[in-house]
């Protein structure tokens, strides 16, 4: 049976690196961990077969909670409710987390279906994504510098677990993009092969490009092809996550 540790302090070591990893962007990079905040993350974490070095539960909620997350740590620790929100980066703080290390160095995995991020910004567009790949068989997302970070807070929550499901590798340089070897589709507002009318190769690298600026011209010259989506209703844009959905699920309906 599982005795947790009380914690009671907020000058606890322990305390101030949570905050830390709960409300600094690439503080993950640093510590080489991650907070996971909430039984939906720390179930996503679990269902995936992997494991946390450490547990902290809100002292009214550990009685309550399931016995899986219970059980799932080697150290488990108990704080009040009060520290628990002091920790939280969100607006309702939920009353446990886990702890878990982050894998060694990953490295671009040649042939396996991906999604290149070229410099997207936007924590929940990224997270967003990160969701729309695991779900349609996609098991890679390659991120170029300027991305917003893969790991962080924002796009943990984001990602409601899909980052579990992914190989994840993040700060790529334009020229290390073909070493996925696979051919390159980039996305446009404007140009190229509509969507429901081309060919879809597979498995593929799907290329989104920055919210505003659209995707790399060295990334466009690399591409296989460029394609579009039909807008019937007039408007000249779609939300990047948006499109990525509409072009992953086309990707995995072809197959």
């Amino acid at each position: 049976m599982i005795v947790p540790q009380p914690i009671v302090s907020r000058d606890n070591p322990l305390i101030k690196r949570l905050r830390l990893l709960a409300h600094d962007t690439t503080a993950y990079r640093k510590q080489g961990q991650l907070w996971l905040e909430g039984e939906h993350l720390c179930a996503a974490l679990l269902a995936r077969g992997l494991r946390p070095s450490l547990a902290v539960f809100a002292e009214s909620f550990w009685p309550q909670a399931d016995a899986a997350l219970r059980e799932a740590a080697p150290r488990v620790h108990t704080v009040p409710d009060a520290l628990m929100a002091a920790i939280s980066g969100l607006e309702s703080p939920a009353p446990m987390g886990f702890v878990w290390d982050l894998p060694p160095q990953v490295r671009v995995q040649p042939g396996v279906a991906s999604v290149v991020l070229d410099r997207l910004q936007d924590a929940g567009n990224v997270g967003s994504i990160l969701r729309s790949a695991a779900a349609m068989g996609f098991g890679q997302v390659l991120a170029i510098k300027g991305t917003a970070a893969l790991w962080s807070p924002k796009v943990l929550r984001a990602g409601m677990g899909a980052h579990f499901a992914l190989n994840l590798v993040e700060g790529l340089a334009l020229e290390e993009i073909p070493a996925c070897e696979l051919p390159l589709l980039v996305t446009s507002s404007h140009e190229g092969e509509y969507l429901h009318r081309t060919r879809l190769p597979w498995p593929c690298a799907w290329v989104l490009g920055h919210e505003g600026q659209g995707v790399s011209p060295v990334l466009v010259q690399l591409a296989e092809r460029s394609v579009r989506i039909a807008q019937p209703g007039g408007e000249e844009s779609l939300n990047v996550a948006a499109a990525a959905a509409i072009c992953l699920h086309a990707s995995a309906a072809a197959r």
